[in-house]
């Protein structure tokens, strides 16, 4: 190790990629249908979608401006810290490495882990046993994106590059088989229960299918001309993911009607349309999709923990920069396996949403805090220099931070549901246990540990 430090490396091309590959992970094809059958026709689902894009949008404008004007590598960790003291910004650092980064790696990893074992069913490279396939797989995933970014932000950024190129082209594949592919109507089963609309619930999963586009910020020190390139590669990415999230509900509700689009997915499409083969396309593109989501993720959140490491004592060693490899080497190593942990640990098809009972909460505590630290910030540092400063200012982070306590109350009351399912099973509820602890571990170092100079 030496005493290097990140230089400025990604482009406006990169920049995009990054938001891009983690926002559109798997979460499209999750959240998709789930979000159809809560909602009353089309054009609702439409415009749920189109609510989603504009409260990200309301988000990405907060953190232009705090990005820009404090453009430094750890992006959340450093607003918080300044707005509410170091305690509060190692308190989200230490959530974010037990807790946000690792779940949101973990809960890629098993959908990666879902559909490569309907691919690889019956292979050399599948033991028959569900849950064990599906650590293994996740498992190896996770390992093989952090030995990628080992190597260095070159390879790191050209692997997130590449993955997103393929993932939106597979995803304007998709659309373009719908609108081509004559519609077909799938009538709803008589027998079910009539849906009735719960826009609250649709507005949940649609939010979290935008998660992800506030990373661009944890390496705002490796941006080139972040005063232009933040702007631009956040209202950019932002505005792509919406277009090609409303074009892919647009295509599925022309094609298979409302009630296709809220019981069948892109992979039943396409295995209508061209077989076997058909589906087996639509799992290798959510397989990709899910790698540049995990790609993504640890090599933004990677930056973080080196933020920390620069400034406190006890943690010191994390703050350094590899010249050899030009990556946070430490820092992604611990990161990879922090979700290696939680993989093991909540292992099972049911993983995904036992990780997102775990993580959402944390997440969204946090979001909110960062809404109002546009507030305290302009209050507190008035005279640092802002280039980009929020539009419709108070009304954009007023907008922000009323989506983020949505959320949260929406991420509690789902957590509640799976740790109650939990604790009838096991008699106890371990993502609960899990996260109360972290917590309470992370306070008491928050408060007690020292500056590093």
């Amino acid at each position: 190790m030496s005493d290097n430090a990140p230089s400025r490396q990604l482009t406006l091309f990169d920049s995009i990629c990054i938001i891009m590959g983690v926002v559109i992970g798997a979460g499209i094809y999750e959240s998709t249908p789930r979000v159809a059958g809560f909602v009353g026709d089309g054009w609702m689902l439409m415009a749920v979608w189109v609510a989603g894009g504009l409260i990200t949008l309301a988000g990405a404008l907060c953190y232009v401006e705090l990005a820009t004007a404090f453009p430094r590598e750890g992006g959340d960790y450093v607003y918080l810290s300044r707005a509410f003291g170091r305690p509060v910004g190692f308190l989200f650092a230490w959530a974010e490495f037990w807790i946000v980064r690792p779940g949101s790696v973990g809960m890629m990893a098993f959908v990666f882990a879902r559909f490569a074992h309907k691919l690889l069913q019956g292979t050399f490279l599948s033991t028959g046993n569900n849950d064990w396939d599906f650590v293994l797989y996740a498992a190896s995933t996770i390992v093989a994106i952090t030995a990628l970014n080992l190597l260095g932000v070159r390879t790191g950024k050209t692997t997130q590059n590449v993955l997103t190129v393929l993932k939106v082209i597979g995803l304007i594949g998709i659309i373009l088989v719908a609108l081509l592919t004559p519609p077909t109507q799938v009538v709803a089963d008589a027998a079910s229960t009539p849906v009735v609309p719960n826009y609250a619930m649709a507005l949940m999963f649609v939010l979290f299918t935008y998660g992800g586009w506030n990373d661009l910020s944890y390496v705002a020190a490796e941006v080139r001309d972040p005063n232009r390139n933040m702007l631009r590669s956040l209202m950019i990415g932002v505005a792509l993911i919406t277009a090609v999230y409303l074009l892919v509900n647009f295509s599925f509700v022309y094609a298979l009607g409302l009630a296709g689009a809220s019981e069948l997915d892109a992979g039943d499409l396409l295995q209508r349309r061209f077989g076997t083969l058909g589906g087996r396309a639509i799992g290798a593109l959510v397989c990709v999709s899910a790698l540049g989501a995990i790609n993504g993720t640890l090599f933004a959140g990677s930056r973080i923990y080196y933020a920390v490491g620069t400034e406190h004592r006890w943690f010191a060693w994390l703050g350094q920069w590899s010249g050899q490899m030009d990556s946070p080497v430490r820092s992604l190593l611990m990161q990879g396996t922090t979700a290696l942990l939680w993989v093991c640990a909540f292992g099972s098809e049911q993983g995904f949403d036992n990780l997102l009972a775990f993580t959402s909460p944390v997440f969204w505590c946090f979001a909110i805090l960062i809404s109002i630290s546009v507030f305290v910030l302009r209050v507190r540092e008035p005279n640092v220099s802002r280039p980009h400063r929020i539009v419709f200012f108070p009304l954009t982070p007023i907008v922000f931070c009323l989506a983020c306590l949505f959320m949260f109350y929406s991420a509690m009351n789902w957590a509640i549901v799976v740790w109650q399912n939990r604790w009838d099973q096991l008699g106890f509820a371990p993502e609960g246990m899990c996260t109360l602890a972290v917590l309470i571990v992370g306070i008491g170092i928050g408060l007690f540990s020292r500056p590093s100079n």
